[in-house]
């Protein structure tokens, strides 16, 4: 089972309400279990990349299985696994702001969210929003 479009929108409008309340203009993107997006939606002010970020952020949150917000950062010339970045490669994005949705334990997609001042802002952001689904 997917996210629907109308789930999306509301995740998006908990998640626009959150950020207004702490100050903050971000970007954000839903995808489904299968990473394909749903909808993105990009704040006045955000910063111009955060829409890419936080699509990422939503697609590793899904191919991780748990929040991103659990990753350890990897070293700044280094992949989480190691070996150098290579500029080719996907960016799996190793900070908070990719939150996962469920509903009954189900995972319907990922929230991704990008722009705030810090990664934990991001995740504070898409976890308040994720939650008003249930």
């Amino acid at each position: 089972m997917a996210i629907s479009l109308d789930q999306a929108d509301s995740v998006l409008a908990a998640a626009r309400e959150a950020a207004t309340g702490l100050g903050e203009a971000v970007s954000l993107a839903v995808v489904e279990p299968g990473g394909i997006v749903v909808a993105v939606a990009r704040m006045d002010g955000a910063p111009a990349r955060a829409s890419e970020i936080a699509k990422h952020k939503a697609e590793a949150a899904i191919a991780l299985g748990f929040d991103t917000v659990h990753v350890t950062t990897a070293p700044r010339e280094q992949s989480l696994f190691g070996e150098p970045r290579r500029p080719d490669a996907h960016a799996l994005v190793p900070n908070g702001g990719g939150v996962l949705i469920r509903i009954r334990g189900t995972v319907l997609g990922a929230l991704g969210v990008s722009g705030a001042a810090s990664s934990i802002t991001d995740h504070k952001i898409g976890a308040i929003a994720v939650a008003q689904l249930n």
